[in-house]
């Protein structure tokens, strides 16, 4: 690895991209400086003239006078480091493509029944729970857990038992193996490739869009996706919600804690939410909801300045002067590199059950499954996903069990 440049990070300790980033570099060995901009009130003013006015955290400055960083992957601070991760050996009895919930629940059983496994991992362990403010409905944690811990509990218990986890890289291409069986191959944007005889796909989702006009000019300058890493900037400032469902709803009662005022959107003649969520969002005295609106443009100069909306009943239109728009329409999966490769939904969620075959979590493609909240039919839960990828290592240990009396495979054949 070359000599990595000495750096300045900017953030705040409940930004979750800046401690997915700090934990980067301390893996690595990497020394930085460290700017909490909620303890240094000028540091925000620094990383505004960084950004071109936009509020992005974590913001990076290196010390060589390259480029800044903002909000950076952990392949693009990889990159920028000069470091090439790469796994220790290039077969393996199981790869898994993501390390949310699903995955690492999977890695675990697998490796606890000898499984050479392998995960690779494009961003933070954990995938959108790891982000996720607080989980009060996973089983175990009474009082509730934080995203980011449960992600490190399951991430310390797989590599207690010899997961080999990989992260900051991006999977681009997946080769499943001839229709009957035999090898499966990955290939990461590196150009590494990675070879086993079964895979389990859990790339996980992302945030929807609005796909209207406006979006992509104010995002980081206005329009966020993520409450908790960008609610705290709008400390009693008015904020707009769009969506609600779950996540909407649950992000909105989350801005409460910072915003004097928070308004949910829902173009639908009545919220998704849960009745529980619903019941705390019409009680909280911060809460306004609006149905039967929709978002038709962001507007301002540099910085989101207003927001238009109609009224989907009567067709009539406002703009509204939020400070701050967080969008919670939906997920999308991150699905995008296996084109042609398994079969994918209209939406391009995997498709899994389609065959005779015995496991429920096997794709079309023999040997290859899916499992958690990019596989078709999932609900997008924590503790549904960890179901689901105890369910795949199941059908995963059958097909292993199969290769070996048929092929007699064993790891490095």
């Amino acid at each position: 690895m070359t000599q990595s440049p000495r750096m300045t990070v900017y953030g705040a300790l409940w930004c979750p991209d800046c401690r997915r980033s700090k934990q980067f570099l301390a893996e690595h060995r990497i020394p930085y400086s460290w700017v909490d901009i909620e303890q240094e009130p000028e540091a925000q003013e620094t990383v505004r003239q960084l950004n071109d006015g936009r509020q992005i955290i974590p913001t990076i400055v290196f010390d060589d006078g390259g480029p800044i960083m903002a909000e950076p992957s952990n392949a693009e601070l990889a990159a920028r480091l000069g470091i090439n991760p790469q796994a220790s050996r290039s077969h393996y009895d199981l790869i898994i493509v993501g390390g949310g919930p699903a995955g690492l629940t999977a890695a675990i059983y697998a490796a606890r029944e000898g499984m050479e496994t392998l995960i690779i991992e494009r961003g933070g362990i954990g995938g959108q729970a790891g982000s996720t403010e607080r989980i009060d409905n996973y089983p175990g944690f009474a009082d509730g857990v934080s995203g980011a811990d449960l992600a490190d509990r399951m991430r310390e218990q797989a590599e207690r038992f010899g997961v080999e986890i990989l992260v900051a890289q991006t999977v681009a291409s997946v080769d499943p193996g001839p229709e009957t069986g035999g090898v499966r191959t990955v290939t990461t944007q590196s150009g590494q490739e990675y070879r086993a005889p079964a895979l389990l796909l859990t790339p996980g989702t992302r945030y929807r869009r609005l796909d209207v006009p406006g979006e992509d000019d104010f995002i980081g300058a206005g329009v966020h996706f993520c409450a908790t890493c960008d609610g705290p900037f709008y400390r009693d400032l008015e904020t707009l919600v769009v969506g609600g469902g779950n996540s909407g709803v649950e992000e909105g009662l989350f801005l409460t804690r910072f915003a004097s005022r928070v308004t949910v959107l829902e173009r639908g003649d009545r919220l998704r939410a849960s009745q529980v969520l619903q019941d705390k969002a019409a009680a909280h005295p911060k809460m306004d909801l609006r149905l039967n609106t929709t978002v038709r443009e962001f507007r301002g100069d540099g910085r989101l300045a207003s927001v238009l909306v109609e009224d989907l009943v009567t067709g009539d239109q406002e703009e509204l002067h939020p400070a701050g728009v967080f969008v919670f329409i939906g997920l999308d999966p991150n699905t995008g590199f296996l084109s042609d490769m398994v079969e994918l939904d209209q939406r391009g969620f995997i498709v899994t059950g389609g065959s005779p075959r015995s496991s429920s979590m096997e794709t079309d493609r023999h040997g290859v499954f899916a499992a958690g909240d990019a596989r078709a039919g999932s609900t997008k839960q924590v503790a549904t996903a960890v179901g689901e990828g105890a369910a795949a290592l199941i059908g995963i240990r059958a097909h292993m069990e199969e290769e070996i009396r048929n092929r007699g495979y064993r790891g490095d054949n």
